[in-house]
């Protein structure tokens, strides 16, 4: 006895990346309850009725929201993101870091807010929106500071002694093999860019995808052709060892500048604090602000 067809269901996925535009940023896949869908017997050549086309329709679009981000708008997932990295700042460093479940659910939370109070109370959601505008453009005349630096406990003699111990320890490790990673990956580096800059266009979305596709093609040629000029000049044994070590060199030469790029923005930081104190209070204070006036709308709505 043959067996019927296979039931088909969908399961609904959502994509979030905790710093979309940042290389090797945390990303959390997660799924919704997959749903079944029910089958409709069509005559040879028929068209789908639309009743359960648009039944469908609705139900993965209702199944999506579960799992992803809503908005009408680029710059609406923009200012709710800056508002969330905002209002999530603390002086102390929590003991548990919030997971990327517990950032999307926040992300959500926010998102639905905004709704609600660009439509109750557009006036004071525009002078929100111009003050944290206002604020990260302080940040960034600053020198492009992340608003979890300006926290003043942080900026004790014994903490700052050892974070700098710590920092100039593992940079000064790092420093011989990330200088030859990075003469040696330079070329295929701008090569990347500039393929994925010109496939891309002007599809941002698209654009990481053809990075790393690009990236997974001309890094690899690299090591295949230091390699074999290794093997020309010196033999087999040094071609080898060219080979195992150049991706530990690109990876070194990654660690290297991501870690001084967060010492130079913590030098930024404690340079504000130091000699222009004013100015790092006055950023301290308007941050309270925006996080107490979040905290009252989000208040107010619950009240709605």
């Amino acid at each position: 006895m043959l067996a019927g067809p296979t039931p088909l269901r969908i399961v609904p996925a959502g994509l979030y990346y905790r710093a979309k535009r940042t290389f090797r940023s945390a990303a959390l896949l997660h799924f919704a309850e997959p749903f079944p869908v029910a089958p409709v017997r069509l005559a040879p050549g028929e068209e789908p009725p639309p009743g359960p086309v648009r039944e469908l329709t609705a139900r993965i679009e209702r199944a999506l929201a579960e799992v992803t981000l809503q908005a009408e708008q680029a710059e609406v997932h923009a200012l709710v993101e800056r508002a969330q990295r905002i209002f999530t700042v603390q002086d102390e460093p929590p003991a548990t870091p919030p997971t990327l479940r517990d950032e999307f659910e926040l992300r959500r939370r926010f998102l639905a807010g905004y709704h609600v109070v660009r439509i109750q109370w557009p006036e004071r959601f525009a002078a929100l929106a111009a003050r944290i505008d206002r604020y990260e453009a302080a940040l960034a005349a600053a020198g492009k500071l992340d608003p979890r630096q300006l926290a003043p406990r942080r900026f004790t003699l014994d903490r700052v002694v050892r974070y700098a111990v710590k920092a100039l320890v593992l940079l000064l490790f790092l420093l011989p093999a990330a200088a030859v990673g990075v003469v040696v990956h330079y070329p295929a580096y701008r090569a990347v860019g500039f393929v994925a800059t010109g496939m891309a266009r002007a599809a941002e979305d698209a654009l990481a995808s053809v990075k790393v596709l690009a990236a997974m093609l001309l890094f690899p040629l690299t090591w295949v052709g230091a390699a074999m000029a290794m093997w020309w000049w010196r033999g087999i044994d040094t071609a080898l060892l060219t080979a195992v070590s150049l991706p530990l060199t690109a990876y070194a030469a990654l660690v290297f500048f991501e870690r001084l790029d967060r010492v130079i923005g913590a030098a930024r930081a404690l340079g504000l604090f130091l000699f222009r104190r004013w100015a790092f209070l006055r950023m301290l204070a308007e941050r309270k602000a925006i996080q107490e006036e979040i905290l009252a709308l989000g208040r107010v709505i619950g009240t709605v």
